[in-house]
């Protein structure tokens, strides 16, 4: 694991703002850290950086204890928390070369960073004129110069615009597929991290309520058969005298999916107990109902 915490707390002043949260972030993945404005997000991510300090032996990166190796994990990680610090009088390119003279950096890796993130057609123009989608594309190629193996952003898509957004989402992917970064990135947007992100933690009041891969996430999603008949209460009827669950919902019957050998087997008894069947449907649930139903409490 690039990073676990174990059992991780926190508290501000008496406040418990992070509750026994145990994170596992595999090499190579896009981990998105998902939960409402305030379930802990950043402060999780402010004690794995080392800017809010946990007093516990219990933040491992790189497989390090975080407060016996803070230098040497450091070194490893580009982060880029909130808004990107630039400056706005320089240029794109002068504020990369800036931060590449200061890390002892080749210039070289200017270039090439302006390259990756998209912005070689806008690195002489002023960081203070670019829009905000180009402002946080900046930060990540800022965050990157080092070249760290980690990258750990938090909220990079807040405010952005549908074009803004695609842009971070193709970019992480880019850098976990081609560059082999693993990139930890938390979000409020269930969609944004659904599309982008192989690995998913959410957090809520400062407990973490679910962990694992999008497909398992998926898989807690609940799927139903929607079924358009000419009775639909004979229809509902016959049935429930058969050991089917079955509901009424404006005009469908549904019931619970367990396999389409089921939704087969429903039609036929329909059919030879003289009922027309119009449909006979799969649907799953909508997902952000299930990230509102686990956040709910």
């Amino acid at each position: 694991m690039i990073i676990e915490t174990r059992g991780l707390s926190y508290f501000f002043g008496k406040q418990r703002v992070l509750d026994n949260v145990s994170l596992k972030v595999p090499m190579g993945c896009i981990y998105g850290f998902l939960g409402p404005n305030g379930a802990g997000k950043t402060t999780t991510i402010k004690i794995l950086l080392n800017l809010l300090y946990s007093s516990a032996n219990n933040v491992f990166v790189f497989g390090k204890e975080l407060r016996h190796s803070r230098i040497e994990i450091l070194s490893r990680i580009g982060s880029l928390i909130e808004q990107p610090s630039i400056y706005p009088h320089l240029s794109g390119k002068e504020n990369l070369a800036n931060r590449a003279m200061l890390l002892g950096i080749n210039s070289r890796r200017v270039d090439e960073m302006l390259s990756l993130v998209d912005l070689t057609d806008s690195a002489d123009k002023k960081a203070g004129k670019y829009s905000l989608g180009m402002k946080q594309r900046l930060g990540i190629a800022l965050a990157l110069l080092p070249d760290p193996e980690l990258l750990i952003l938090d909220e990079p898509t807040n405010g952005l615009d549908p074009n803004g957004i695609i842009q971070i989402r193709k970019l992480l992917q880019k850098l976990t597929s081609e560059h082999g970064k693993t990139v930890f990135v938390s979000s409020h947007l269930l969609s944004e991290v659904e599309r982008m992100a192989t690995y998913v933690g959410i957090i809520n009041k400062g407990k973490l309520l679910f962990q694992g891969t999008i497909d398992e996430l998926h898989g807690l999603n609940t799927t139903s058969i929607c079924i358009e008949v000419d009775d639909t209460v004979s229809a509902a009827n016959i049935l429930l005298s058969n050991g089917y669950e079955a509901d009424i919902f404006a005009d469908t019957i549904q019931m619970p999916f367990s396999s389409k050998q089921q939704m087969g087997n429903i039609n036929q008894l329909l059919v030879n107990q003289g009922h027309t069947v119009f449909s006979l449907s799969q649907t799953k649930h909508d997902l952000e109902k299930l990230f509102l139903d686990i956040t709910k409490n």
